[in-house]
């Protein structure tokens, strides 16, 4: 089973700032969207539906993000994301827009959230079944901080 999911996306000039770059905010936009599509895809629910079923959603705690390469309108990007931590209610998803070929990283996105039911307004822990949906898409990345991970894609971008 692939555990990274990739999707093909153009970039629309609408979302760039008038030097022709992808607007940072949008590069947000761009792998949220990208990742809730593939959660629908492979993990077979969307948030909505798998909110209104649990009473339950997750929460996101924090964003980590970094730019390493501009990406331009009308290009193209491929957007990969994949589950790199599954806690007991904690779980971490990384997502990378890349050039269209996939040899180079033009951002990469940590998004930390937690499991919340919206009942009791209160972090619970994951049920089974969905901790271990999560643990199949499980993917062990080498580097364990942020700043690692950034510095490893920065080395491979200058070698590709």
């Amino acid at each position: 089973m692939n555990k990274e999911i990739s999707t093909l996306v153009k970039v629309r000039f609408s979302d760039c700032d008038p030097i022709g770059h992808l607007n940072n905010v949008k590069y947000l936009e761009y792998m949220m969207n990208a990742r809730e599509d593939h959660v629908e895809t492979y993990y077979g629910f969307t948030y909505e539906e798998y909110s209104r079923r649990t009473g339950c959603t997750w929460i996101t705690v924090q964003n980590e993000i970094a730019y390493l390469r501009e990406v331009r309108f009308n290009s193209k990007v491929q957007i990969s994301s994949k589950t790199i931590e599954v806690r007991d209610r904690i779980s971490k998803v990384e997502i990378l827009m890349k050039s269209e070929d996939g040899k180079t990283v033009n951002a990469v996105l940590w998004i930390t959230v937690i499991y919340f039911n919206m009942k009791t307004r209160k972090s619970e822990v994951h049920p089974p079944e969905t901790r271990g949906l999560f643990e199949e898409f499980l993917t062990e990345v080498p580097e364990k901080t942020f700043a690692e991970r950034v510095a490893y894609f920065r080395k491979q971008n200058k070698l590709s």
